[in-house]
């Protein structure tokens, strides 16, 4: 099935956001407007500060829009909610919880019982590459380690949506290769629709469907790029280097 031919899951309207600054107002969002399809992965590239992270915020419902609308599944978003899974830049597990306690929280949280709680999160702690650690904690994890938690905790609520907001943004250039190639696996795994930030352009051609650049400061749509190159995509690959000069252009 093209993506075309997959339904909607993911539409925002001229959205606009603004916030009360000592100087004024601040509009970080303008005429933003987005469609993302059933499984598809889309990555939001663009500068430092221009409104990355309030767009997925918008779309997560931690914060509304001031105009514009936003729907997931066809319900608009007005909270946070269960379809919508969030993974950050900064790794937010909690210190005194396993691995195991982690990936389970959400679904503790739901009332699930335990041991279909547990088996969930042991099959998405396995997806992760994360088998044999889940009853470490996380001062005892790696960096990478410590984002594949965050990543299977977010995914094991089956959510529609995965937001990430520049997930291996802090780790080391050699860990954040191996994870966008592990994100990768995950992705054609267990499919859903993603919507990644990303402020750097190898990483958002290695792993996009769909690459919408923005502007600077507020945000708004720059330009669209379909991703047509095969997976594994090559970093070295001519049509790879041609398709960087590009967008970087």
């Amino acid at each position: 099935m093209s993506v075309e031919q997959k339904r909607k899951l993911i539409t925002c309207t001229n959205i606009d956001k603004s916030f009360k600054v000592p100087e004024g107002i601040h509009q970080v969002v303008s005429d933003f407007s987005l469609e993302a399809r059933e499984n598809e992965f889309i990555c939001l590239f663009g500068p430092g500060q221009c409104g990355k992270t309030t767009l997925i915020n918008l779309i997560a419902g931690f914060e509304l829009p001031d105009q514009g609308s936003i729907l997931v599944a066809g319900k608009p978003v007005t909270s946070p909610g269960p379809e919508r899974g969030v993974v950050f830049q900064n790794i937010s597990l909690f210190p005194w919880l396993t691995v195991m306690g982690n990936v389970e929280y959400g679904l503790k949280m739901a009332g699930v019982p335990k041991k279909e709680r547990q088996e969930r999160a042991q099959k998405y702690i396995d997806l992760v590459g994360l088998q044999g650690f889940e009853h470490a904690y996380p001062v005892k994890l790696s960096g990478g380690m410590r984002q594949r938690v965050g990543i299977a905790r977010a995914y094991c609520i089956e959510p529609k949506v995965m937001l990430m907001d520049e997930p291996f943004g802090a780790l080391d250039a050699q860990t954040r290769y191996l994870m966008q190639e592990e994100l990768q696996r995950i992705w054609q795994t267990e499919k859903r629709t993603v919507i990644f930030v990303t402020n750097n352009i190898e990483e958002a051609i290695y792993l996009a469907d769909r690459i919408i650049v923005l502007s600077n400061c507020p945000a708004t749509v720059k330009k669209e790029y379909v991703i047509g190159l095969p997976r594994p995509r090559q970093y070295t690959s001519p049509e790879f280097l041609a398709l960087r000069k590009e967008i970087q252009q």
